[in-house]
């Protein structure tokens, strides 16, 4: 059983189509037995995809700073959920207690967060897979543009070849299980 931090959007503005995709990442990595680590939101795809690990059975840890706590959008129905003082001390302990990453869509938040698990899994900081779901293709401007960045060398082709892209939640789950056996 390993945990597996899920990054996705937070707006409480999505559409229904993207929330399905988060619910049933949820229910997935529960089905498959893994716990759930989040960014401790209750609100857009964030809210859904902890509603779907429990529905499916599913242990969900949430990690919040208290900002967000103060605005009321924290996942209290999470079986531990632990705030922290910022941003950057979520971000550290959610990579701490995460054996594996998955990104789904999302905005500046959920880029952030793929950026600072990429970055330090290059520098060798950590091990562990880093996986985009790349829904719909959601992902594939960006994808081009560091593909690009690669001909340049602002990005070593190998530090593109450690992200592991996907364009479904099996395939990411998958993925994941592959490299922690």
């Amino acid at each position: 059983m390993a945990a597996i931090c899920v990054f996705c959007a937070s707006s409480r503005t999505l559409e229904q189509p993207w929330l399905d995709v988060a619910t049933a990442t949820g229910e997935e990595i529960a089905r498959r037995g893994h716990s759930l680590v989040s960014g401790g939101g209750c609100v857009g795809m964030m809210g859904a995809l902890a509603d779907g690990a429990r529905a499916a059975g599913g242990y969900t840890l949430g990690v919040i700073p208290q900002a967000l706590v103060d605005l009321e959008v924290a996942d209290t129905h999470s079986d531990e959920l632990v705030v922290t003082d910022g941003m950057a001390s979520r971000k550290t302990l959610m990579i701490e207690k995460a054996d594996a990453f998955i990104t789904l869509p999302g905005g500046l938040g959920t880029l952030d967060e793929l950026f600072e698990v990429w970055t330090t899994a290059t520098l060798a900081v950590h091990r562990k897979p880093v996986v985009l779901v790349d829904t719909d293709g959601f992902y594939r401007g960006l994808l081009d543009w560091l593909a690009g960045l690669a001909g340049t060398a602002f990005v070593r082709p190998a530090a593109l070849e450690m992200l592991i892209v996907v364009d479904s939640v099996p395939a990411a789950l998958d993925a994941i299980e592959t490299q922690l056996t």
